[in-house]
């Protein structure tokens, strides 16, 4: 049996229970900070940093003061837009730990291996009795490469299923490392043309196309497109994944992922701007001719993941 590093410290924003999406069964979703790509729809930008982030909800606030005395940089000000100067802003959490209101919060805190799995197996018997399991998201867990191992080879030790929400990018050497643990594998694969990809997430995706090729053939996969308008919402572009889907190994499957607005309140309490304010969700109409283009390539296609 593989030695399991449970003393390995990562990076985690959340851990969502009861889920019954990513995966069969009901699942446990935990959440990894750090992203390469810098997509301008993320639904959870507060992932993007490797390193915790402090999101401000000015409507909770009751202005007592305590958060202003406790920063020791003085990043805290009423003066200030967005009331956090970011620059100045460590995400030392002292803030957070002072706040009445919940107005301030902290995503993202150290785990150990330990703490996760200790985390996991309070849903141990939902696992087990709806074939479900753990899934690894973002963020981009390959970006804690080496966390993600640990916890995928502590949750096998457990028997429980693992699947991984991913890109694929990532250094050949980590997809060798880290597959191998993993039952299911949901990859998003965005664009095919490189300069539209690069435009749109700030990657190309030379490297994404190439790992999901050799993933598909460590483990099973679901090839998942989040359909963004004015990115990959175009009829070429939705055939041009689903031709390269059919490419790799065992693919049969490809989830569309309609573009939706959930994560655009994040921008702000966080003191981001959100790019995408100007663009509406496709027609259901629009995405029924899309799957239609997936399934004329001889694929099942599944609207939402």
């Amino acid at each position: 049996m593989d030695t399991i590093n449970y003393g390995m410290e990562g990076l985690v924003f959340d851990i969502q229970r009861y889920s019954i999406h990513d995966g069969p069964g009901i699942r446990t979703i935990v959440f990894l900070k750090g992203c390469p790509l810098s997509c301008r729809w993320c639904s959870n930008p507060e992932s993007q940093e490797l390193k915790p982030s402090i999101m401000y909800q000015e409507s909770n606030c009751i202005h007592c003061g305590k958060c202003i005395s406790a920063c020791k940089r003085g990043a805290i000000n009423p003066n200030n837009k967005g009331f956090i100067n970011r620059e100045l802003c460590t995400a030392c959490g002292e803030c957070v730990n002072v706040c009445l209101a919940s107005a301030l919060t902290l995503k993202g805190k150290k785990m150990t291996v330990e703490q996760v799995i200790k985390e996991l197996k309070k849903d141990a018997i939902n696992y087990r009795r709806s074939g479900g399991g753990i899934t690894l998201s973002g963020g981009e867990p390959l970006v804690q490469s080496v966390f993600a191992q640990e916890i995928f080879k502590a949750c096998k030790a457990q028997g429980w299923h693992t699947a991984i929400e991913t890109t694929g990018y990532a250094r050949p050497e980590v997809i060798e490392k880290v597959f191998p643990y993993v039952d299911l594998v949901l990859m998003d694969i965005k664009n095919i043309n490189s300069d539209s990809h690069k435009e749109g997430t700030g990657v190309s995706n030379g490297i994404i196309l190439k790992n999901a090729k050799r993933i598909s053939e460590i483990t099973k996969m679901v090839v998942r497109v989040p359909v963004i308008p004015r990115f990959n919402s175009g009829l070429e572009s939705i055939l041009e994944i689903s031709k390269f889907a059919k490419t790799l190994n065992g693919i049969d499957t490809i989830h569309l992922l309609p573009y939706h607005t959930y994560g655009e309140n994040k921008y702000e309490l966080l003191g981001k701007s959100y790019l995408m304010k100007e663009f509406q969700s496709l027609s259901e109409d629009e995405i029924d001719t899309l799957k239609d283009i997936v399934q004329g390539q001889g694929l099942k296609c599944v609207i939402g993941g």
